[in-house]
């Protein structure tokens, strides 16, 4: 049995340095994504069909992503999927060429890349918008839209795209569609306690990033609040520099914290929000009907994304307690404490609302338009 795999496994490293060393990565990542790599004959066919795919397209769309392809089954970023959507509904005139895993930056750097035009598409967390429109930044106030159907809401809105749309666009951007990933949680590390109420949060050391907002918050809520740079994190929390930090449950897992871990609670405040951007000038020069189709493709792909949340945040939770993780959802009582604690209805939050918002009247806008049903509907924990 153990040679079986072991001869399975060579094959498929032996097939993907070959695909790849030929030029044809995305190739190379599209068949290791269908499991095909073991056989040469599938991963040879799924090349042919690559090239040509290529070889027939009017447009070249290169789409870039912090993560591996099989990072969807516990952070549904859906880069395979917004591939297939687009060569599709744009009926095979756009070719899209993935890289992803970081290979051509994370972050605010692949944000800059799409604003160059150094390549066509790339996801980055909405943080990395703030610096290009900072209006994006009010979704880090906590629990104005924490929730992933506040989130879907708010940024699905007639107002968002309004109020925030017309500045990402002044600063040559398209957002094509907003990805929900689930709220931050609370995270403690090995050998602390579970954090139920603020009151729980006396005296933890907890890692923020650099986000005013974000320090304010776990300020308010009786934490103190611990600035860490994101690649220093986990040895932060090994050594007890740091006692807790907040990403989603589904980017505890991809980053590789279960191990470190002990009690995770599901607070709600800031969503882990992330969005796929199109360089504007290069969208603007497509012909409508490839322009349409893109925009199809991005919001199937929404919806594949919302339907995707629950059972991603499922197989996450499910590693994490293997490696002896407690998970605590809130009740409506104890989420009221959260808010009251911390809330965006405080008036400390005021100046934040109306620097990024423009104006209290615009950010009232955009506040019921979280509140508003919209015709997307996605699971909260």
């Amino acid at each position: 049995m153990d040679k079986t795999k072991d001869d399975l496994a060579s094959a498929e490293r032996r097939n993907f340095l070959k695909l790849s060393g030929s030029g044809a990565f995305t190739a190379a990542v599209v068949a290791g994504a269908g499991g095909m790599l073991w056989s040469s004959e599938a991963a040879a066919q799924t090349a042919a069909e690559e090239r040509d795919r290529e070889a027939a397209a009017d447009h070249i769309m290169t789409l870039a992503t912090a993560y591996v392809l099989g990072a969807s089954r516990s952070y549904p970023i859906m880069q395979l999927d917004l591939k297939e959507n687009i060569q599709n509904m744009t009926n095979g005139k756009v070719y899209v060429k993935l890289a992803p895993g970081g290979q051509l930056g994370a972050g605010g750097a692949l944000a800059q890349a799409v604003q160059g035009g150094t390549i066509q598409c790339a996801q980055h967390s909405l943080a990395n918008f703030a610096p290009f429109a900072s209006v994006v930044d009010l979704i880090n106030l906590p629990y104005f839209c924490g929730s992933n159907q506040r989130f879907t809401n708010l940024t699905s809105s007639a107002a968002w795209k309004a109020e925030v749309d017309p500045k990402i666009a002044a600063s040559g951007f398209k957002a094509l569609f907003y990805i929900v990933i689930d709220p931050r949680v609370v995270a403690v590390r090995k050998g602390g306690n579970a954090i139920i109420t603020p009151g729980d949060m006396s005296g933890v050391k907890f890692r923020v990033p650099g986000s005013k907002m974000l320090q304010q918050y776990y300020g308010l809520v009786g934490a103190n609040p611990t600035p860490v740079a994101w690649g220093e994190t986990p040895s932060a929390i090994r050594q007890g520099v740091a006692d807790a930090l907040d990403p989603s449950v589904g980017a505890l897992h991809v980053f590789g914290f279960g191990e470190i871990l002990s009690h995770v609670t599901f607070t709600q405040a800031v969503p882990d929000s992330q969005v796929y951007s199109v360089n504007a000038e290069w969208f603007d020069s497509l012909p409508m009907d490839v322009q349409e189709g893109i925009e199809f493709a991005g919001e199937v792909t929404q919806q594949q994304n919302l339907s995707k949340v629950p059972s991603a945040r499922s197989y996450a939770m499910s590693q994490l307690i293997a490696n002896g993780v407690e998970f605590h959802s809130l009740s409506d009582d104890q989420l009221a404490e959260w808010k009251d604690a911390g809330g965006y209805q405080r008036s400390e939050w005021d100046s934040f609302k109306t620097e990024l918002a423009g104006s209290m009247d615009t950010f009232n806008k955009l506040d019921e338009a979280a509140g508003t049903p919209s015709r997307y509907y996605v699971h909260d924990a």
